[in-house]
């Protein structure tokens, strides 16, 4: 059966959240450590991250959350064309010379267009609304980052043809609980698969980023990523570009605090999943009194400063009620084993 095309499950004109799966070829340790070779990758991890930050900054996409595995990466994102419609016709052309530039510096880095490479764009109205488009446009994200490590990768090994197996998995995500889910999901990946013991040694993850920013906030660790918190009593309605430039806008995406999400991970890492080969273990330090004198409390109305995991479960049930056999349905289900055996 042939697959749906991707306008056909999200398009760049409207607004969405998308995680995203990428697999190497023959699901072979490419990013990572491989055990058969002996040889580590761990630096095209570094790659990776720095390609994200820069098409965090330039495209009218926000990166939600991401961890890159030895083998393949995930990344939740969420397109923003509402913001990509508050940019002039330059700033749209300039943004794009920016992801594909005609000229780069010595260190390969993109170099500032000139205004002739900007007219060419601006003065070509057929050019510049698809240009526009491909800005908001998830696929091209995709697209655009999968090339650039593929092309590195292949130089560096001196090898040619495939690198990703084929195109990106996509999955929709509908609604606030399924993306609470996804998002614990995408951030536990290196505990799940026996990588790492706790999120401050999850390596390449958004988790160790927020919490590295939490930590030591001059670092700015987690700059390019979307804050979690969304405050219905604070926040603006519509398009709200970021006002650093790191990232497309300064919408959260959960209604909750960035400490209470940090919480939640920690709690749901301790409970032993079927299928999964690693939980944190018991004797290790929650991660809330390691974080507690940097972080502000909660200004959520929703939710409290400090985590309460049946209450954050109840708030799960009534916003949707899950499916029987989804990840969600059997997170719920642990909570209330381990609650009301006590």
């Amino acid at each position: 059966m042939a697959r749906p095309n991707r306008s056909e499950v999200f398009s760049p004109d409207e607004s969405c959240i998308v995680h995203v799966i990428s697999r190497v070829v023959r699901r072979c340790f490419l990013l990572g450590d491989d055990p058969l070779t002996g040889k580590n990758y761990d630096h095209r991890k570094q790659w990776i991250e720095k390609l994200l930050q820069h098409h965090a900054r330039f495209f009218g996409i926000d990166l939600l959350c991401f961890a890159l595995l030895s083998n393949h990466f995930h990344l939740i994102l969420k397109s923003q064309p509402d913001i990509v419609a508050t940019w002039n016709n330059r700033e749209v052309a300039r943004r794009w010379l920016m992801l594909c530039p005609k000229r780069k510096l010595r260190d390969g880095s993109p170099a500032e267009p000139k205004e002739t490479e900007i007219n060419s764009i601006v003065n070509d109205a057929v050019k510049l609304k698809h240009i526009r488009s491909r800005l908001s446009d998830i696929s091209w994200w995709m697209r655009l980052l999968c090339q650039k490590i593929a092309v590195r990768a292949n130089s560096e090994d001196e090898a040619t043809g495939r690198f990703f197996e084929g195109r990106f998995r996509a999955v929709l995500i509908l609604d606030e609980s399924g993306l609470l889910a996804c998002a614990a999901y995408v951030d536990l990946n290196p505990i799940r698969a026996a990588l790492a013991e706790t999120l401050e040694e999850s390596e390449y993850t958004s988790a160790q980023r927020r919490i590295e920013s939490l930590q030591s906030p001059d670092k700015h660790s987690d700059r390019f990523l979307a804050p979690i918190t969304i405050d219905e009593l604070r926040d603006e309605l519509g398009a709200r570009p970021s006002s650093s430039g790191y990232r497309c806008s300064d919408n959260g995406f959960l209604n909750m605090s960035g400490q209470d999400y940090l919480a939640l991970l920690d709690w749901t890492a301790r409970q032993p999943v079927v299928g999964k080969r690693s939980v944190i273990p018991a004797d290790t330090p929650a991660i809330l009194p390691i974080i507690q004198p940097q972080l502000p409390r909660s200004r959520s109305p929703f939710f409290p400063s400090t985590l309460s995991v049946p209450w954050y479960c109840l708030v799960l049930q009534l916003t949707r009620k899950p499916r029987h056999g989804t990840r969600l349905s059997r997170f719920l289900n642990l909570v209330r084993r381990t609650y009301l055996r006590k």
